[in-house]
């Protein structure tokens, strides 16, 4: 059995609730609120727990049914902008405020209200359906009744859960199983999990029911690497303790490679590591959205002193109160409450382009309120596996890379082998397989040159340690013509698949298959190769030393079962490998070569030991095991002495496959003056590679590896070796970034900024999400972070734009994400064409709202001053409303289509997007000039219609609101930089919408004439 922590694969969305995920309410402690406590889990019998437990259900909504329109309505109002216009609605029912008709101030703003209550309402429907459909997932359960069907939101803590295989049909020798954690961790490599030992020798799963066992564990925590826990039998003879480590635990949102795993659950909703390690996300407000709110205080403040203007001139005469209260509802089209409409529907059509793009397939926009924010991005944070292709294991697409793996190239130091010399190394294989008597290669074979000889030999050397020095499994599984059973026993090449803890290994076995040495089988003490003639060669694996992050090198013993040979094989990263290998003079040089070829370079060695010597290194590697204290320490000193003077034998270089067009695209983003971060839970190498071989950094730039540092002495020698460093990218583990941020947060942050990239590896999702929010607080610029995990959520969320990368697993990101893209090279576009017109658009559009609402106040102004400053509408009732609507509503509207070059263009030159980054569009000197060109127009259509029609005064609301019409028509026209024949149109539609008024007069007039027209005629 495989203690399972917990099992309920969660899907974290954009919208979160610390409330409603704490439980069921958020005043009471009724669903397991509080501090976290350790606990004792009681295996299937989940009513005999010591405390409560949060329910395993997911709520992402907003509100409820009762508090939906109340939230809705108090998120609208608590903003300036909407509070003011509510307040201008109500003053109408003062009758010595009243203005004109109710209709005049309540309908519009009833508009606006109506739009935001569906356009929420439609949100929280489908966050309530998907939240349902992840509530309802069903799970078998082990109960006294047999194996009941139990649905997510129903699992408890102590239940005991059968976890399917998802991939792999076979399972793992002696109740072992592999698993992947890319969702909760970024690492795409199989992690091996171990099982309870005691339960094991059980003869069924139902079994677990009927003996006296409890877990006993840790209080719950955002660490993904670390479980402490016991595991107890109460019903032995004696009592039986197991120690409980990572090794034992399966995480939410992790997947299951392979066999059927029974788990108890220990933790449950908010307490899971995935949940716990994900962060409360922010409402996003777009920054023109904040830039406009800013304009409409400076024109609210314009409103009031325009008002205390006009009384001023009355010289406060009678109640001169009440005569600002009204000056200020004449003049309160100064604010356009027509804006917020137009700039919402202009983001929902910028949404829809986006989702119709041919060219950016599969694209969708969740969050339709930001678009515009594309166009204005300063910083882009990625994960490192969405640049990968997909592998044949894990077939989904990933941020920059495929994740699949390739071998390139072999080098022996005076030969190397290229992908188009690979025959070379196949015949060398055969050649020293071919028996010329049983149990010896050709190669030694009497009568052979010395040259040939010594390649081959060599070769061979260095292909059989790569076959050997590996973590990687072969499984079988049936084909539909030869069962499992068979299909393992002969060893058959159709039915094997490799299981690894990482991609490169299996590329590396895989390679080995095709020069003729083929890993077939292997267990936790035996390795079995088969040799190009199909002779099986058997080792035992006495010793294994697995790969960490701080050793950088793995290793692994084996006696050869054929001579009885004892051989230690060794390979790791070249860092560490130089000072381990016997003296040579190319190592360092071969490795350089191939890393600026952006591969990944593995050092390959071995040494011969005798009998006595492994006896004697296994007596010390026992005693160091055994000890209580510096355990680690003890046991790296026994490796240690073992890895001295060995035989170098090759190097490896693997690539780390892109996903299609990732350098153009990360070319058109640097043009483009946008800074990219890279941030992955990988490790150091693989993210170093990764950035090389995306071009993430170019080859004229220098890599500054930060050396881990535990001090803060040490983060200042660090920091002040990088600070002498110009134009050089930046690579960081995350441990040491934690410690700079500690002490030295905003030196730090001041120097990466400069950089032109960061590579951060070994990254916690929090983490990420950290450095995210830096940014932001020490640059004040937009960020964008791309992602396709689960441990990318809490970055996306807290960017000021968050894509996901959809695949066909993992769709954490892209729920989470306000944009959702099938590939890695379709940011281009997103940015560069449809962030660029979205935010040009929305900059004009809303200038033009402003210069529309202040033309017409401008001639209130002048028609008040004119008639002794008099508190009187110049337009009402309809005229009003309709100005802003049906007459010039729709070509106004229509610059949501206008663009000043082609697409084409702005993916060309993407030095266009770099001029938006200082917000032109929209600044302060834009909307002054805005306004000037406002009070202009419309003091010269109101004096004009004053003085030339003096004659013609009763008909004067007429010709300056023709006037005015028609010139908002022609700004809009000159405005215009690429006609859409949509804005021809809907400017025919307005221009035509005009004449039924004038055939509507001209029949009254006709049939019933005014007593003056008789006088005229």
């Amino acid at each position: 059995m495989t203690d399972n922590i917990p099992l309920q694969p969660v899907r974290h969305k954009k919208r979160h609730d610390n409330k409603r995920r704490d439980g069921c309410c958020p005043w009471s402690r009724c669903c397991g609120g509080g501090d976290f406590r350790p606990r004792t889990v009681w295996l299937g019998h989940p009513e005999k727990r010591e405390q409560r437990y949060p329910r395993n259900v997911i709520n992402n909504q907003k509100y409820n049914f009762f508090t939906f329109l109340p939230g809705v309505l108090f998120n609208q109002f608590k903003y300036f902008f909407n509070l003011y216009f509510l307040l201008l609605a109500c003053s109408q029912f003062v009758n010595e405020l009243r203005l004109g008709a109710l209709y005049t101030y309540w309908v519009p703003l009833g508009f606006v209200l109506i739009i935001t209550i569906v356009r929420e309402a439609v949100e929280e429907m489908r966050c309530f359906l998907r939240d349902k459909e992840v509530n309802s997932q069903i799970y078998s359960k082990l109960s006294t009744r047999g194996t009941v069907k139990v649905k997510s939101s129903g699992i408890q803590v102590g239940d005991l859960i059968i976890v399917e295989k998802t991939f792999f049909p076979d399972f793992y020798h002696k109740g072992s199983c592999f698993l992947r954690t890319d969702q909760l961790d970024g690492e795409t490599d199989w992690k091996l999990r171990l099982p309870v030992a005691c339960t094991q020798r059980l003869p069924t799963a139902a079994d677990l029911l009927q003996i006296r066992s409890f877990v006993y564990a840790e209080e719950p925590n955002i660490d993904i690497h670390n479980f402490i826990g016991t595991f107890t039998r109460e019903d032995g003879d004696p009592p039986v303790s197991e120690s409980l480590s990572i090794e034992n635990t399966l995480w939410a949102s992790t997947v299951i490679a392979s066999g059927t795993v029974v788990g108890v659950v220990i933790y449950t909703g908010k307490e899971l590591r995935s949940v716990m390690n994900t962060s409360n996300p922010r409402h996003k407000i777009g920054l023109i959205d904040l830039e406009v709110n800013c304009l409409t205080k400076i024109l609210f403040g314009a409103l009031v002193v325009v008002s205390l203007v006009m009384v001023a001139l009355q010289h406060f005469a009678g109640r001169w109160y009440l005569q600002i209260f009204r000056f200020l509802l004449l003049f309160s089209n100064i604010v356009p409450i027509s804006l917020r409409v137009n700039l919402d529907m202009g983001k929902m059509v910028f949404s829809w382009m986006i989702k119709k793009d041919s060219k950016i397939p599969g694209t969708v926009v969740r969050a339709s309120t930001i678009p515009e924010q594309l166009g204005r991005i300063s910083y882009l944070l990625t994960d490192k596996t969405g640049m990968i292709q997909c592998s044949k294991l894990s077939a989904y697409f990933r941020t920059l890379t495929q994740n699949e793996m390739v071998f390139r190239r072999l080098h022996l130091g005076t030969v190397a082998y290229g992908m188009d010399s690979m025959d070379e190394v196949q015949s060398h294989v055969f050649s020293a397989y071919t028996q010329v008597f049983p149990g010896f290669p050709a190669s030694r074979a009497p009568g052979a040159t010395k040259v040939r000889k010594t390649i081959s030999s060599r070769v061979h050397e260095a292909v059989k340690a790569i076959a050997l020095v590996h973590n990687v499994t072969p499984v079988y599984e049936s084909n539909g013509v030869t069962d499992q059973a068979e299909a393992e026993q002969h060893y058959e090449d159709t039915c094997r698949v490799y299981q690894a803890s990482s991609p490169d290994e299996v590329s590396l076995v895989q390679w080995t298959e095709s020069v003729g040495l083929t890993l077939v089988g292997r267990d936790q003490s035996s390795v079995q190769l088969r040799t190009p003639s199909g002779q099986i060669l058997n080792f035992t694996i006495l010793q294994a030393f697995p790969f960490t992050y701080e050793s950088k090198r793995m290793g692994i013993i084996v006696r050869d079962e054929s001579t009885g040979e004892i051989t230690f094989y060794l390979k790791g990263a070249d860092v560490v490998m130089a000072g381990i290998v016997q003296y040579n003079d190319w190592l360092e040089e071969e490795c350089g070569n191939m890393a600026r070829e952006g591969l990944r370079v593995l050092v390959v060695a071995k040494k011969s030991l005798t009998e006595e010597q492994y006896q004697d290194f296994e007596a010390r590697y026992v005693q160091a095991k055994l000890s209580v204290h510096d355990r680690s320490l003890k046991v790296a000193t026994v490796i240690e002495s073992l890895e001295m003077e060995m035989e170098l034998l090759c190097l490896t270089g693997v690539e780390d496959q892109l996903q299609a067009d990732v350098r153009p695209t990360l070319e058109i983003l640097r043009n483009a003056g946008i800074k990219v971060w890279m941030l992955t839970g990988d490790k150091l190498e693989t993210a170093t590679c990764t950035a090389k071989n995306a071009h993430l950094v170019t080859r004229n730039q220098d890599i500054h590896v930060f050396r881990p540092v535990t001090t803060r002495s040490e983060a200042h020698l660090e920091l002040n070796a990088f600070r002498r460093k110009h134009d050089c990218a930046l690579v960081i583990s995350g441990d040491s970034l934690e410690v700079c941020l500690k002490y030295y947060e905003y030196e730090f942050m001041e120097l990466a900024c400069q950089c032109p990239a960061i590579v951060c590896c070994r990254c916690a999702p929090t983490q990420k999400a950290q450095i995210v929010r830096l940014l932001q607080e020490r640059t004040g610029k937009l960020t964008c972070a791309v992602g396709d995990g689960g441990n990318d959520v809490s970055m996306i969320q807290e960017a000021d734009c968050g894509v996901g990368v959809e695949g066909k697993e993992g769709k954490q990101a892209s729920l989470a994400a306000d944009f959702s893209i099938t590939q890695f090279k379709h940011l281009g576009r997103l940015l560069m064409v449809h962030g660029r017109n979205s935010y040009k658009r929305s900059a004009a559009l809303s200038q033009f709202v402003i210069h529309r609402s202040l033309c017409i106040s401008t001639m209130q102004a002048v028609f008040s001053s004119v008639f002794y400053f008099a508190s009187v509408p110049l337009y009402q009732g309809f005229l009003i409303i309709g100005y802003s609507t049906i007459y010039t509503m729709f070509p106004v509207f229509s610059l949501v289509l206008d663009k000043d070059v082609k697409s084409e263009v702005a993916m060309l030159y993407p030095e266009l997007y770099k001029d938006l980054l200082k917000g032109r569009p929209l600044s302060f000197k834009t909307f002054l000039i805005w306004v000037l060109i406002s009070i202009y127009q419309g003091s010269i259509i109101m004096y004009g219609a004053l003085l030339l029609f003096e004659s013609e005064f009763v008909h004067i609301v007429a010709i300056s609101f023709t006037s005015l019409i028609l010139t908002e028509l022609l700004m809009v026209a000159l405005t215009v930089q690429k006609w859409h024949w949509l804005m021809i149109v809907v400017t025919a539609i307005t221009l035509v919408s005009c004449l039924p008024l004038y055939i509507l007069k001209y029949l009254r007039r006709r049939f019933s004439p005014p007593s003056y027209s008789k006088l005229t005629s």
